[in-house]
């Protein structure tokens, strides 16, 4: 018995060298009748497969060879994927996540009322607003200058508002260009150093030493208490320098800032200043760069609301460009940065600003104070957790940060025994640069109830 199938004219010819010879007289044909030997209850399927000369269809734009230098994943999202892995083959664990430091307690309801309000507004006549200025709220840029700045000599007009910090680290780096060498403490917040490979300001990534070239970094380790070695510097145009510090937890004091500052001011740098956990800081340790004398000739600080006031989806930060900060030529950076912003950006959220306002007002700030201060109670729980087990721990006083050291392991074979065993996310210290292996970060970012729980899984753990 022979059944018929009926073949499509444009049937590719690996197939039809399979079938057989198709008539060529039939130049009109849609369609021809082959005769294959048949089965009572068989299916015969003929599935053409596209020719070796077929690939997916390629532009003629070369990629960015700077994007190439990125070793593996932001550090972040691949602690995600982990995380997502393990909830996969533990579908039932109560999965704790302690790693990235994103906050977790309700923005206090003053200042969610403010956005609420300013939200309803635009639904109005008289209080629709579109865009705003590109440097944000002159409300709010006042407010931030006289809350956090008060006799610094910062004024408003030095201040621009953004979507937060992240976001404007990359606009300095586009500030400052491919030419300029930067120096990062090591470890410190990822972001520096991606945004500078980005940027084209780094060599190639050396694994025998986990760098890249052309990036000067600053070891910050127990033995000198998380503070560089400045003379061991060579020259750096641009310094990133957090403190409270991301991810070790430690505040540089007032003479190491000053020292800083002077060193700045010896070689011609310009430091850029993170102070995004400036308000956590319990002890006399500087809360600004610009409470350091000079500081305003060499230096930029960024903050953001984030860690304060739950802002992390939010999204508001600000920069601080002061005017007497000027480039080898002597033009005002501030100028430069403000054509870049108002290239670059549209400005931040009016409801987001609304937001930030309400957090500056008597109110806001009780409510901000409020919640770091749970955090911090956190922290003091997950530090007295690894003492008490023998760890050697830093960070937790001025930061919602702990910094926990294993000697002689892999700071990804702790992570992953944690999680595989406690199922609890932390983040391991080489993420932030080789001067982080053989520590995790432990976020105190989590309900209370979360963190005593990990808390007592760690010492069933480690016991």
């Amino acid at each position: 018995m022979a059944s018929s199938l009926q073949i499509p004219a444009a049937i590719s010819s690996s197939t039809s060298a399979f079938l057989g010879r198709l008539p060529s007289n039939n130049k009109n044909s849609r369609s021809w009748e082959v005769s294959l030997p048949g089965r009572k209850h068989g299916v015969c399927k003929c599935i053409s497969s596209p020719s070796a000369e077929q690939t997916a269809y390629k532009t003629k734009v070369t990629r960015n060879a700077n994007m190439a230098k990125l070793q593996a994943g932001y550090l972040f999202p691949e602690i995600a994927r982990r995380r997502s892995a393990h909830m996969l083959k533990y579908p039932d664990a109560q999965v704790i996540s302690l790693g990235i430091g994103d906050t977790t307690e309700p923005i206090p309801e003053v200042i969610t009322s403010s956005m609420a309000m300013r939200a309803h507004f635009l639904s109005t006549v008289e209080g629709y607003s579109g865009y705003g200025a590109e440097q944000g709220d002159k409300k709010l840029r006042a407010t931030i200058a006289s809350t956090y700045y008060k006799d610094l000599g910062i004024e408003e007009s030095d201040i621009f508002v953004s979507d937060g910090a992240k976001c404007d680290i990359s606009r300095l780096q586009l500030l400052f260009g491919s030419e300029v060498k930067m120096a990062v403490q090591d470890p410190s917040y990822p972001a520096y150093v991606d945004s500078s490979v980005i940027t084209g300001q780094t060599g190639l990534f050396q694994k025998d030493i986990e760098k890249y070239g052309d990036i000067e970094y600053m070891r910050c380790v127990p033995e000198n208490d998380f503070f560089p070695d400045l003379s061991t510097i060579s020259q750096a145009d641009v310094i990133f320098f957090c403190s409270p510090n991301n991810p070790t937890g430690s505040a540089a004091t007032r003479e190491q800032l000053t020292h800083l500052v002077q060193f700045a001011k010896n070689n011609g740098s310009i430091i850029v200043y993170d102070s995004a956990y400036a308000m956590y800081i319990s002890d006399d340790s500087p809360r600004t760069i610009f409470e350091i004398p000079g500081a305003k000739e060499v230096a930029i600080e960024i903050s953001s609301f984030s860690k304060y006031a739950g802002f992390t989806g939010v999204r508001l930060g600000w920069t601080v460009v002061p005017k007497e900060l000027l480039f080898a030529d002597g033009f005002p950076v501030a100028k430069d940065f403000n054509r870049i912003v108002c290239t670059c950006f549209n400005g931040a959220s009016n409801i987001a600003q609304a937001g930030g306002l309400a957090c500056l007002s008597p109110e806001g700030l009780k409510a901000m104070s409020e919640t770091i201060n749970f955090y911090k109670e956190n922290t003091e729980i997950i530090v007295d957790t690894f003492s008490t087990l023998g760890f050697n721990v830093y960070g937790g006083k001025n930061a919602p940060y702990v910094w926990v050291q294993f000697p002689g392991r892999s700071s990804w074979d702790v992570f992953a025994e944690i999680l595989e065993k406690a199922h609890v996310v932390t983040t391991p210290g080489s993420g932030f640069g080789p001067g982080g292996e053989g520590f995790i970060r432990v976020s105190a970012f989590g309900h209370r109830a979360n963190i005593l729980e990990a808390a007592k899984r760690i010492k069933q753990l480690y016991k």
